[in-house]
């Protein structure tokens, strides 16, 4: 008798032919994209466009670490580390109530037929708008206003964060909390339970690492957008990164570079260290 041959995996992939086809239609949708863009990397690679880049990337080195120069740097970095909290800190009180708002899961209507379900709708759609236009204008865009209104200095950038990343706050807020298990806040309004009574003692507690995970890396992201709004007059590593750039300083501008790059190190650490915290 003949022993019964094994059946091995098939040779080819079923699905090969509708991925091919996936990545030809993207290509095909990307190409004048990339066009339009005047996306050209192979022109980095020309002789002078290199001797161009060594010679400005040569004047970075060596950082700076003069007494005077570093004093100006933390002095400079603490002004930053300022602004992204307080800024971050003000989105937040910002973004926890309009996120609570929003939130469909708390909608007392969603448990059954009652009063307030127009009311309840129109009042998320307007809350669900303003974050949308919140978080529309970019907070360079802020910061320019507030810059003319309040002069030069931290105050501007600030608020400026404060507007933007309260309305992405708000609207990541609002998806974490309805993309869990919303069953208990569910069960806390059916049994007579206020809204805010479901949002902390249902819904935050089963997000809050997810929650707060998200707010450090929105920090970190106020982190970087301070300084880039320092060009505008904003105060911090971007103000003082911009007078090292207008100087020809590259030393400088390098300081800065590394101490920035220290910055978005030490909130990593942070983000991985709350995780745990509330894992």
């Amino acid at each position: 008798m003949r022993a019964p041959s094994a059946v091995g995996p098939p040779l080819r992939d079923p699905a090969a032919g509708r991925r091919v086809g996936l990545a030809v239609t993207a290509a095909i949708l990307l190409w004048p994209l990339l066009v339009l863009a005047e996306f050209e990397p192979w022109r980095l690679f020309d002789a002078s466009h290199l001797a161009v880049m060594a010679g400005f990337l040569g004047g970075f080195l060596p950082p700076v670490v003069t007494a005077e120069f570093l004093a100006l740097l933390v002095r400079a970095t603490l002004e930053t580390l300022a602004i992204a909290t307080a800024g971050i800190a003000l989105a937040f009180v910002i973004a926890a109530p309009l996120a609570a708002l929003a939130t469909r899961s708390l909608s007392i209507a969603r448990i059954g037929p009652g009063p307030g379900l127009r009311s309840g709708v129109a009042l998320r759609t307007v809350v669900r708008g303003l974050l949308t236009l919140l978080r529309a204008i970019p907070e360079i865009v802020w910061a320019l206003l507030f810059v003319r209104a309040l002069g030069l200095g931290p105050g501007a950038g600030v608020l400026a964060l404060a507007v933007t990343y309260g309305g992405m706050l708000g609207k990541v807020y609002a998806e974490i909390l309805e993309s869990g298990d919303t069953r208990p806040a569910r069960a806390l309004l059916e049994a007579g339970s206020s809204r805010l009574g479901a949002f902390f003692y249902a819904l935050v507690p089963a997000a809050a690492q997810e929650l707060a995970s998200y707010t450090v890396y929105r920090w970190e992201c106020a982190v970087r957008a301070s300084v880039v709004m320092g060009f505008v007059g904003a105060g911090g590593l971007g103000q003082l990164m911009d007078q090292s750039m207008k100087m020809l300083n590259g030393g400088e501008a390098s300081s800065v570079l590394l101490v920035f790059l220290g910055l978005v190190v030490v909130a990593d650490l942070l983000s991985a260290l709350i995780r745990r915290v509330l894992a």
